[in-house]
C-alpha cells in the first residue's frame, strides 16, 4: 500500500483562471478553525466589556434559574 505524502502547502484550485478553492492538510484547516475561534471569542469578549457590569442577588439569580 503506498503511503500519502502530507501536504506541505495548499493547492489553489483554479477555474476559468480565477482561484476557487484551496486543498490543505487537515491539520492545517483545523489549526486555523481553532485561531478563528479565538479570535471570535476575543471580540465577544471585547464587546462585553463596553458594556456597564449588572449585578444581581444570588437569591434572584437561584429563583430564576431554579426553572430551567
Amino acid at each position: 500500500m503506498k503511503t500519502k505524502r502530507k501536504r506541505t502547502e495548499p493547492e489553489i484550485v483554479m477555474r476559468g483562471g480565477k482561484p476557487t478553492a484551496v486543498i490543505l492538510d487537515i491539520e492545517e484547516y483545523r489549526s486555523l478553525l481553532e485561531r478563528l475561534e479565538g479570535a471570535e471569542d476575543l471580540k465577544m469578549l471585547e464587546t462585553m466589556r463596553k458594556k456597564p457590569l449588572k449585578f444581581r442577588k444570588l437569591e434572584d439569580f437561584l429563583k430564576d434559574s431554579s426553572g430551567v
